[in-house]
């Protein structure tokens, strides 16, 4: 590793900071706005893909229906799918509360 590359532990932390500051903001249009900076436009339609192909597997949908309707690959899904039966799910946890809002 040279010296202008960054560590893994330099990577975590920032995630773990912008978690943390999400968590303290309540403002949507903030926090919508931040994402909006930080992403590029295609980034934004991938993130915003993902969350929307785990609500169709919560929702019971056929994996290759999902993949045609987002135009994604199988693969996504099916990783999907196995991060959503995982014990103490984070994704279980945020389809929880989403449905609670």
């Amino acid at each position: 590793m040279t010296e202008e590359e960054i560590s893994q532990t330099e990577i975590d932390s920032a995630l773990r900071q912008i978690c943390e500051l999400l968590s303290k903001n309540n403002d949507t249009q903030i926090i919508y706005d931040f994402f909006v900076c930080l992403f590029t436009k295609s980034e934004l339609r991938d993130f915003a893909t993902r969350w929307l192909l785990v609500q169709e597997i919560d929702r019971g949908r056929p994996q290759r229906e999902i993949a045609k309707k987002l135009h994604i690959s199988l693969c996504k899904i099916t990783r999907g799918s196995r991060e959503l039966k995982k014990d103490e799910s984070a994704f279980r946890k945020f389809l929880d509360l989403a449905k609670k809002l």
